[in-house]
């Protein structure tokens, strides 16, 4: 197996222009070319665990956290990073990292918290806005569907839990050929009129090209004419942290031993308890103390991260309860995630999660 083509199922899932500003997702060090044969999932890349991918004879490493954040001017081996780099690129190991774009999809981290939690009717908290392109068309009426299902197949019309959203109008098509076209219908040099279909549908700007592809693949025109519009409504498919609901309503103290059952924390910090039933959970892993206005919003009664400072812990101002369980506790099932991905698309090669426990926080 290639390494293109596991890089090209991973951004097909969760896009590279999903993660944030600050983020270094992809791939950190290898060829795209490079041949695979076993693959080692990770949350971090450490030195234990590329001693443990050699080891086992992985010539790649999946993690969720970048091993590589800021720019490398030398390699000495003065650090771990560098040294990571360096042992790696001696050993033929490539590395790649899914970071905050597998925390902003619909179905990355935050999706899997929910599921482990059983919460229903989950949605994204906070949804990504200037993401979403408006695509018209125009074709004869006989082409009209051919057009709409390639459109929908490259990932158009997608509209909350509602996929194949378009709107169709009838209406009438003038064009006239040069002598140098080759028109699908009508005559060079004439005036021509053709009953044809409007086809307006909506797509996320990172499918433009496949969207755009697919869309001169069916069209029956030469020259295909269409127009792009940016939108300004938000993407219900991505964005930061999710919120659902419990099956039914339990006590606060009922939820925090819940969430140390489920996460497997050795200590939740959470702020002061309302008194309150816990029913709506707003989650984001890792660290998530930004979205605590948001939850609110969102009528949320706990809301469920880490990495949560002192200060943090006062905004709750008696309407929310913050649970902190662990950076690495609410990040841990990305491991699952990617090897369940790996699985379901690839059986040419081995997919191994790592079994070295990365938590670089330790507790007395």
């Amino acid at each position: 197996m290639k390494l293109s083509e596991i890089i090209r199922l991973l951004e097909s899932n969760f896009p590279l222009y999903l993660q944030e500003s600050w983020d270094n997702s992809g791939l950190l060090l290898g060829n795209p070319g490079n041949e695979i044969n076993k693959v080692l999932v990770t949350l971090d890349v450490t030195e234990e665990v590329v001693k443990e991918a050699i080891s086992k004879d992985s010539e790649l490493i999946i993690s969720h956290h970048p091993v590589i954040f800021n720019g490398i001017k030398s390699i000495t081996g003065k650090n771990a990073t560098e040294r990571i780099v360096e042992t790696s690129i001696r050993n033929k190991i490539s590395i790649y990292a899914i970071h905050t774009n597998l925390d902003n999809s619909f179905a990355g981290i935050n999706a899997i918290l929910c599921n482990k939690l059983g919460l229903n009717n989950i949605r994204i908290l906070v949804p990504k806005g200037d993401i979403l392109r408006k695509l018209v068309t125009f074709c004869p009426v006989s082409d009209a569907e051919k057009v709409r299902t390639a459109l929908f197949n490259a990932g158009a019309g997608h509209i909350g839990n509602y996929d194949s959203c378009s709107f169709n109008a009838a209406g009438t098509g003038t064009f006239r050929g040069s002598e140098d076209s080759n028109p699908y219908v009508g005559e060079r040099g004439k005036l021509h009129y053709e009953n044809e279909i409007r086809i307006e549908t909506i797509y996320p700007v990172y499918l433009e090209s496949d969207v755009l592809g697919a869309l001169h693949a069916a069209h029956p025109y030469e020259e295909v004419a269409y127009d792009l519009y940016n939108l300004g409504n938000e993407y219900l498919r991505a964005g930061t942290g999710m919120v659902g609901e419990l099956s039914r309503e339990i006590s606060e103290p009922d939820f925090l031993n819940l969430l140390k059952k489920t996460f497997g924390s050795t200590i939740i910090r959470h702020s002061k308890l309302i008194g309150k039933k816990a029913g709506r959970i707003a989650v984001c892993g890792g660290s998530g103390s930004f979205l605590i206005n948001d939850a609110i919003k969102a009528g949320a009664d706990f809301l469920v991260t880490s990495d949560v400072k002192y200060h943090n812990f006062f905004e709750t101002d008696g309407e929310i309860v913050i649970a902190d369980i662990g950076h690495y506790e609410s990040e841990q099932f990305a491991k699952e995630l990617i090897y369940n991905i790996l699985i379901k698309n690839f059986s040419t090669f081995a997919v191994l999660i790592s079994e070295l426990n990365t938590n670089s926080v330790n507790y007395l």
